[in-house]
């Protein structure tokens, strides 16, 4: 039967932010971040940097590729940079026309920041009613205002590095930082959610997004264990506090990792191993009665997973409907998606349309589908003159 939606020659649909202006005043990771998801659903998004040196992630490096630091191209794609001096009257007035002229501002300047140079909420919003004005910190705007906001200290004193980690070894951070994107999603749904209020009210409104809150908020499960139940976690390496198995196991060649969400899984489990009783085994037939026998459990899985490699396994338990994968690095986790036909990653292009590497794609896919943006992220200052004429134009 034929897809209604492709009938013929289908019309690509509108980017859902279309039209809208995003004044970008954030630098580093979550703001920059959440002002990308936004410019990939199609918003304008111009963002404001420092002369001579720009976002500080310009500088963070190695690695660079060809046209710059990788970790600044990570979140800065879709995007027009202006550089504008905010010491300066003139150019913080015409950051001030970009403010007012904006839908959306999002900035991470220290609380208060903003307001001492005429940009802040209460003195944007009395021009301009309609803006969403999202502010992005580290612990808040009450006590904590005046605490730097790092991803690497907010996983430590939050809780994260706590639960991360060999149970006998040292605390751990995550491998990216996390706390920064979770926080960039958190701003991002709060200034959807507000631009979908003003569509019904006319105002604007202002949303503040911390580090800290948006890491506890992901704690999930971890953190109603001590809300609900009065037990503080602690690192268990890759096992799970309330899932049996459902950690890396070793096998004849290295790990694999297993998860058994379920009573059912497991039964097929051990019928894969070739250890059926397992299944029937009153210390193991239930997943309450796993996690309570997980020292038992373990060992005798990978005395049988130890019979041939992490790659058979995997096949075989596949196949049965256990999941299970390999530790793949950075590069096979693409191409594995690639296999799959997820398509992570977009080409971008540069201003004379000439390909300008590889990024990954923003992992939302729509239907009808639209085409998506693909600029490269800006050289320092490459709008600027464009900009502060259309600015200057608003006179």
């Amino acid at each position: 039967m034929p897809d209604p939606l492709s009938a013929s020659a289908p019309v690509p649909a509108e980017r859902p932010l279309a039209g809208l202006l995003v004044a970008d005043f954030s630098r580093v990771l979550a703001g920059p971040l959440a002002t990308m998801t936004l410019a990939d659903l199609g918003a304008r998004v111009i963002k404001v940097e420092r002369p001579g040196k720009g976002d500080d992630t310009r500088s963070w490096g190695p690695p660079y590729s060809p046209t710059g630091a990788t970790y600044f191209e990570s979140v800065n794609r879709n995007k027009e940079s202006v550089c504008l001096d905010l010491s300066q009257p003139g150019d913080r007035q015409l950051a001030r026309k970009l403010a007012v002229a904006a839908d959306v501002v999002v900035e991470n300047f220290m609380p208060g920041g903003m307001d001492k140079l005429g940009l802040g909420y209460e003195q944007l919003s009395a021009e301009n009613p309609k803006l969403v004005y999202a502010s992005i910190s580290g612990f808040g705007s009450a006590e904590g205002a005046s605490l730097p906001g790092y991803d690497f200290i907010v996983q430590a004193v939050g809780g994260l590095m706590s639960i991360t980690g060999d149970a006998e070894g040292s605390p751990y951070k995550a491998g990216v930082a996390l706390v920064d994107v979770l926080t960039a999603k958190d701003a991002s749904i709060g200034i959807l959610a507000a631009l979908q209020a003003r569509s019904a009210t006319g105002l604007g409104r202002r949303l503040e997004v911390n580090l800290l809150s948006s890491l506890q908020g992901a704690l999930a499960n971890q953190a109603q264990a001590w809300l609900g139940a009065g037990t503080i976690p602690q690192r268990m390496g890759n096992a799970h506090p309330s899932i049996v198995p459902y950690q890396l196991l070793e096998c004849a060649d290295g790990p694999l990792a297993v998860a058994c969400g379920n009573d059912g899984q497991f039964r097929r489990l051990a019928e894969a191993l070739g250890q059926p009783h397992l299944a029937e085994d009153k210390r193991f037939d239930t997943n309450t009665a796993r996690v309570q026998h997980r020292a038992e459990l373990i060992p005798l899985l990978e005395q049988a997973l130890s019979s041939t490699s992490a790659g058979v396994w995997q096949d075989k338990l596949t196949a049965v409907g256990v999941p299970a994968g390999p530790v793949a690095t950075i590069d096979e986790g693409i191409s594995y998606a690639e296999s799959l036909g997820l398509k992570p990653t977009i080409e971008v292009r540069d201003a004379s349309g000439q390909p300008a590497g590889r990024q990954v794609r923003h992992p939302i896919s729509w239907t009808p589908a639209f085409e998506p943006r693909a600029s490269a992220p800006p050289a320092l200052g490459e709008h600027t003159e464009s900009v502060v004429e259309w600015l200057r134009s608003l006179d």
